[in-house]
């Protein structure tokens, strides 16, 4: 039987490593109490992240009522005003026009403006995690 020259490896133990472990072990000293909030998930922390959630879920509504209210207003519109529906621009009919062609560079500003105030909600949310350190 051939022998390997490779040396036996000691037998490895996996290990958790929990944020608010490494905070309790060096000390808290040095952190805020904001932050330690946050990393222990207490009740303080937890009601500071719902309220990032909501914030970020109430701007998701909105903008999603405005996608909603402007592409699935058109139909609406082209059936209540015929007219509307049977206009033309440069030879090509205003439906196809709005909803074909003029729809994508709508939802790439509604997709812009929604990243813009989520960073900015989220902007908010790190000022007042920071204002305890002050």
């Amino acid at each position: 039987m051939p022998t390997t020259s490779e040396p036996t490896r000691p037998a490895t133990t996996r290990v958790r490593v929990v944020l608010a472990d490494a905070i309790r072990r060096a000390g808290t000293a040095h952190l805020d109490r904001t932050h330690v909030e946050l990393a222990e998930q207490t009740r303080v922390g937890d009601a500071l992240v719902r309220g990032l959630v909501r914030a970020q879920l109430a701007l998701a509504v909105r903008l999603a009522l405005v996608v909603g209210i402007g592409l699935g207003g058109l139909p609406l519109l082209f059936a209540v005003a015929p007219p509307v529906g049977q206009a033309k621009v440069l030879g090509v009919s205003l439906p196809w026009l709005l909803l074909g062609v003029l729809a994508y560079p709508f939802l790439v500003v509604v997709g812009w403006a929604y990243v813009h105030l989520a960073e900015r909600n989220e902007a908010d949310f790190t000022a007042v995690v920071q204002r305890d350190e002050r």
